[in-house]
């Protein structure tokens, strides 16, 4: 009976033979589908699935297998790289399971499915409407605000394509605030009109994206004049004859049910206790079969088959905890790793917790929690010496007529259990009556462990009507840490801006990097370098109230530029997997990268990078200003404290010089948390190179050339350095930048993060090492390069470490933005400063070589700058 064809006879006959629907299309259609009529003014007829496992019980191998199938054959669609860019969206709540299958399918994808769920304090990302449903609203409630954010490909898988009116709308309402070149849609069977068909194409070339389909079957549904009416009046007649006549259809089994009081912890709000002590998580070093527990046998009467009712067990999964029940608010391929080591051991539990004597078991899921069961189900086929099915409760009412005909044979009718938004009503479980299963495993989240689910007439109660043995698996419902507010939620100061992201702000893509800055694009801020000097050093103005005019590179530059990105490639390739290791085996498993802007900014990217080829980790990331002699930006800190625990924030740089923002930053840090009452920020700064011994998370302590040293905005994102400036930066208002897209021709941020990105797989062995030699080591700061600083600036006579900038990147530095006195370079240092002895040429700036330097260069600001006492091209000296 849970076949779509089963003894010669199509599980659609019974409805197209009274009324006249025909199911046509590709061969082996109609074993995938079989026909039935829903309760429902908008559409007469349901499509049932044979391998979806919603109504239909079914191997959960074939069920798993069709929507990972579906998922490869988009990676090969795809291609690796866009696959390994995409997020898939599965729609609530049929297809939940199907879209993490496909999801899995599709490799790194993270994985977001709607809900109609209302989650408190989870914000919402969008929704929309599915036209022809009985429950339409669609809630978008990612716990990671950047997860839809990417221009990766969008993956947006449902059981059925039928009109595409589903799909459009919610393509339409993401592409208004996510816009992206691509979508691909996917699903079971595509059974759109011929005039549906073309409204895709039409609604891609309006948007201007791509829009693929990738489906298992096509067809279509021809559906007669009046099949409306005429199934409603169907509906309505074998629905009155079912209840006066009761039986395996009607909506419960005659007889008054059986009573089961509600367990001794459940109810319906889970409480802030479990998310840091699920329910999964408790007693799980116990066996399977001393952690169930038993409810007692009741003593009312006996069912209509003669025996008397079970008592139900219930199991302790041992849920991994802060594991995510589903895609409700997003599942990364961290989260999925993690799924698979702990599955053997669960189904362990289910295959201890069954009776000896079952050969039939039937594993039922719960409305939107489709994937876990699944998984579950899976994993117990595989160890289990009986046969499995799975299907799960739903929503849609469905007429069953007990006909080998038609596909919903049976149906339970219980209350809805987990409180739902919309208020109480009914639910359904379709073809578990009668199927003769010798146990049930009922898998509910810990949200629909309520009263409700354990009431006389509740789901448990009629399940054990229909089989000897039930069995209960709560997996505890996934709710995301509330905001971690820094201010009361009253405080103006609260409604803080999203994050600016590309590619309106910035050339790097929006999954990239979020900046917390504001658009200072249309003001004027730049003036001459030799104007900035002066003002600078008589006090007159602060070096981020205004900008250097961007360097323009010569050829002869970017050709240097891109030999030392080639040479450097490897080294930085290296350096960027050491520090990431450590910051993952150190400062948090799931950090929240904050890049000090802007040179930390390329880091970040790759570090970013990095955890995602390595580990599968899809690390948010943010770009914050931070500026000497006034900290960091207070307002970005009181975002991310919003928005993330600040124990797992961990602050980026690029390298570090002398080390003045590492003492900044822990200045500023203390002083925010007397302001603001936030403690858990870290004060220890990431760094790709640690060449002054300043921090103890670096890739490496070498002072060696990083190209994205070499220039400004153009390897930076074409975002300029942060600006704080009274007039423009209100108390509110994050600090500012500009972005440069005239500068877009010339733009290799890029470039940049793509070459060194490219030699990640031929670095795992050496980072590997590098990281185990780094964590065992000592890595205290020495300071080093602090004490070469004070010395230089004393025996050259300048007398202001401010004015000696220390290490290849900073020199540079000099070079680019300041005005240059001389440059001290180690003697021997060869290709890492070719680039600076051209730009010292340019700039009329004589070399000095220097035989004991701790850094390979040291560049030194002139000490007396007046336009005067130099020429105002900043190329004669005169002291």
């Amino acid at each position: 009976m849970n076949n779509a064809v089963n003894d010669g006879v199509w599980s659609g006959s019974w409805v197209a033979e009274r009324l006249g629907v025909q199911l046509v299309g590709d061969d082996g259609l109609m074993e995938m589908l079989g026909l039935a009529l829903r309760r429902n003014p908008k559409r007469a007829h349901l499509l049932v699935s044979n391998v979806l496992g919603k109504h239909v019980p079914q191997s959960p191998s074939v069920v798993y297998g069709a929507g990972f199938a579906l998922g490869r054959r988009v990676r090969d669609l795809l291609g690796a790289d866009e696959a390994a860019r995409a997020v898939v969206l599965g729609y609530a709540e049929t297809a939940t399971g199907l879209g993490h299958s496909v999801a899995d399918g599709v490799g790194l994808a993270p994985y977001l499915h709607s809900t109609r769920r209302l989650v408190a304090g989870v914000a919402r990302a969008g929704g929309f409407e599915e036209s022809h449903s009985h429950a339409t609203s669609h809630l978008l409630l990612p716990e990671d605000p950047a997860l839809l954010v990417g221009d990766g490909p969008l993956i947006l898988v449902d059981d059925e394509f039928s009109t595409g009116n589903t799909v459009l709308n919610t393509i339409r309402d993401l592409h208004s605030r996510y816009p992206r070149r691509r979508y691909v849609v996917v699903a079971l069977v595509d059974m759109r009109s011929a005039a549906d068909a073309g409204r895709l194409a039409d609604f891609a070339g309006e948007i201007g994206a791509r829009v693929d389909l990738v489906a298992a079957a096509s067809g279509t549904v021809r559906l007669p004049e009046g099949v409306l009416e005429k199934g409603q009046e169907l509906v309505a007649r074998y629905e009155a004859e079912s209840a006066a006549g009761g039986g395996l259809s009607s909506a419960a089994p005659s007889g008054p049910a059986a009573q089961f009081p509600a367990p001794p912890d459940s109810g319906v709000a889970v409480e802030a206790d479990q998310r840091a002590n699920p329910p999964g998580a408790r007693g799980c070093a116990e066996s399977a079969a001393t952690a169930a527990w038993a409810r007692p046998a009741p003593t009312g009467p006996r069912s209509d088959d003669s025996r008397t009712h079970p008592h139900v067990t219930r199991i302790d999964l041992c849920w991994p905890p802060g594991l995510p029940d589903g895609g409700r608010h997003g599942f990364t391929p961290a989260h999925r790793t993690r799924l698979e080591g702990a599955l053997p051991a669960m189904a362990a539990r289910l295959a201890e917790a069954l009776p000896t004597s079952a050969r039939r078991v039937h594993i039922l899921g719960f409305e939107e929690l489709m994937y876990a069961p699944l998984r579950l189900a899976r994993e117990l086929e595989q160890v289990a010496d009986a046969e499995v099915r799975y299907s799960t409760t739903t929503r849609s009412p469905v007429l069953a007529v007990d006909d080998p005909g038609y596909a919903i044979r049976t149906r339970l009718v219980f209350p809805a259990h987990d409180d739902p938004a919309d208020g109480p009503g009914e639910r359904y479980a379709y073809n578990v009556a009668g199927a003769g299963f010798d146990a049930v495993i009922a898998v509910v989240d810990s949200a629909a462990d309520t009263p409700e689910l354990h009431a006389p007439d509740g789901l448990l109660a009629q399940l054990a009507a229909h089989t000897p043995h039930v069995l209960l698996a709560v997996v505890p419902s996934y709710i995301p840490e509330p905001p971690h507010l820094a201010v009361p939620p009253g405080d103006t100061s609260t409604m803080l801006p999203e994050p600016l992201r590309g590619p309106a702000f910035s050339s790097y893509a929006p999954e990239e990097v979020g900046w917390l800055l504001q658009d200072l694009s249309d003001v004027t801020l730049e003036a001459p370098t030799e104007e900035r000097e002066e003002a600078i050093q008589s006090g007159g103005a602060h070096y981020a109230e205004s900008l250097p005019v961007e360097y323009q590179p010569s050829e002869q530059y970017q050709a240097l530029f891109h030999a030392a990105l080639e040479e450097s490639t490897v080294r930085l390739a290296q350096a960027v997997g050491a520090v990431t290791e450590l910051v993952l085996a150190e400062r948090s498993p799931r950090p929240v990268l904050v890049s000090l802007a802007r040179a930390g900014t390329p880091v970040g990217v790759l570090m970013r990078r990095w955890a995602q080829f390595r580990h599968g980790l899809e690390l948010p990331h943010y770009a914050v200003s931070i500026v000497r002699g006034r900290g960091i930006d207070a307002n970005a800190l009181r975002w991310l404290a919003q928005h993330h625990d600040p124990r797992d924030v961990v602050f980026v740089d690029g390298w570090t010089g002398k080390g003045a923002i590492t003492r900044e930053l822990a200045v500023a840090l203390e002083e925010f948390e007397t302001s603001d009452g936030v403690t858990g920020f870290d004060p220890e700064i990431a760094v790709l190179a640690d060449p002054g011994s300043c921090v103890r998370t670096y890739g490496t302590r070498e002072d060696f050339l990083i190209p994205s040293a070499c220039l400004n905005s153009t390897v930076s994102g074409l975002i300029s350095r942060t600006v704080l400036r009274a007039d423009l930066v209100g108390p509110n208002d994050y600090h500012g930048a500009k972005f440069y897209r005239e500068l877009t021709g010339a733009d290799v941020s890029v470039t940049f993060l793509d070459a060194v990105a490219a030699r990640f797989p031929e670095v795992v062995d050496a980072v590997e090492a590098t990281a185990k030699e780094l964590l065992s080591g000592d890595r205290e700061p020495t300071w080093e390069g602090w004490a070469a600083v004070e010395r230089i600036s004393e025996e050259y006579g300048i007398h202001d470490v401010n004015l000696v900038k220390p290490g290849v990147g900073e020199t540079t530095r000099v070079l680019l933005r300041r005005v240059p006195w001389k440059i001290l370079a180690r003697a021997g240092a060869g290709a890492d400063l070719d680039h600076v002895r051209l730009l010292a040429e340019q700039r009329g700036v004589p070399v000095e070589e220097v035989a004991e330097l701790p850094y390979t260069c040291v560049g030194l600001i002139h000490p007396k700058y007046t336009r005067g006492a130099t020429g105002a091209d900043g190329k004669a000296v005169n002291l």
